[in-house]
Order: C-alpha cells, then structure tokens, then sequence
C-alpha cells in the first residue's frame, strides 16, 4: 500500500463513456485527483505497465489516496459515493435507491457491452459503416427500452428531481449515441434530461473535449 499518495488517481480515456461517469462523480463530489490518460486506440491499455495495475487492462482504473486499486465504473463511483458523503449520489429511500441502480445497469450492461470499442472491432473491422450501422442499431434498441423506464422513474432527472449516479451514466451513453447518428428525437425524455444535465458545471468540466488527452478541434 502507498501510504505517500495524496490523491486518488484515474486512469482513464478522454472519449471513454465508462471513464466519464466516474469524471462527472468525482467533479460532483469536488475530489481532486491525478488524471492518467490511457489512449484506447493505440492500445496503450495492452501494455505491461498498465497490466501492473489493471489486470483486465480495460479503463477505467482508480487508485484510492491510499493506493488501492478498484476497476468496474458502478464500484468506483459507489467507491466514491461512500467516502464523499457530501452531495449524495444515491437515495436514502431503498426502492429509489434499487432504481438508480438499475438504471446504471441497464446503461453498463445492457447497452454499453454492444458498442464498446472491442466488440465493434469484432464487428466491423476496419468498415467504419458497419462499425457505424451496428453501434446506432444497438444503441437505439436499448435506449427504446430506457426510453420506457424513465417515463415510470423519472422527474427533472433520470430518478425523480435530485442527481443520482443514474444521471451520470446517461449523459456518457447520449454521448455515445451522438457519435453514432441515433435519431435522438425518438427520445424525448432521455433528450430533455440530457439537455438539463448538459449546462451543469460539474457535467460540463467531466466533458470529453475538456480533458487534457483529447486532441484539439475534436
């Protein structure tokens, strides 16, 4: 264990969805903490060193002040969530509680998985329209099915009008389904609460295109 280490460390990817969520936790909370950056596309999370601290070389990775490590974005920002009380992520009632989760979990693990970089390398190789036709099919799929959800769950945000994690698994995954031409205006409820969390400073300092990694003009 390093007990020298100040701060908690992310290692992370500026364009990584997974990666985000845990930005926007961390800003929400008001941690500071060193910003690794692992470059996906030159497969920079394959390499010994980082093998080291992550095993599955997947991101994100979080390293605890004291040097612990913890990977899966859900454990991190639950991680985050008990040792920041300030702000809360989560709902103190249980059945709102179990929503937000399971909206993290449909997000995580049921639409995440399919158009994540690895899978649409398998897909379409260096066919960029396949890659492009697989990813908006998918996406579309799952957010008709999260669509449903939040129009049982939610209020302001995805569960009633206070910011849980579930928000910030959202505005990664809307992230993703404007990279892949998803006709957003199929759904309203997932579009008007992406719009409100958008012009939030926490959201918007965890943003791609304000991370050190990403290249310029993007």
């Amino acid at each position: 264990m390093n007990t020298e280490q100040k701060k908690p460390v992310l290692f992370n990817y500026y364009r990584s969805s997974a990666s985000w969520r845990i930005r926007i936790a961390l800003e929400w909370k008001g941690v500071q903490y060193d910003y690794v950056p692992i470059n996906l596309l030159n497969k920079e999370n394959f390499s010994e060193e980082y093998r080291k601290i992550n095993p599955a070389q997947k991101l994100p990775a979080f390293t605890t002040k004291d040097g612990d490590l913890i990977a899966q974005s859900q454990s991190i920002i639950e991680y985050i969530e008990e040792t920041y009380p300030e702000r809360p992520m989560l709902p103190k009632c249980p059945v709102q509680k179990a929503y937000v989760r399971e909206i993290c979990q449909i997000i995580a693990c049921d639409i995440h998985p399919l158009q994540n970089l690895g899978v649409l390398q398998r897909i379409g190789g260096d066919d960029q329209d396949k890659k492009m036709e697989w990813a908006n099919t998918t996406v579309t799929l799952g957010f008709k099915a999260l669509e449903a959800r939040l129009e049982k769950l939610s209020g302001t945000y995805c569960v009633g009008d206070s910011i849980t994690m579930a928000d910030m698994f959202l505005v990664p995954m809307v992230g993703n389904a404007n990279r892949w031409n998803v006709d957003m205006t199929q759904f309203p409820i997932i579009s008007r609460i992406h719009k409100a969390l958008s012009t939030l400073p926490e959201f918007i300092a965890a943003s791609p295109q304000n991370q050190p990694d990403c290249p310029k003009g993007n």
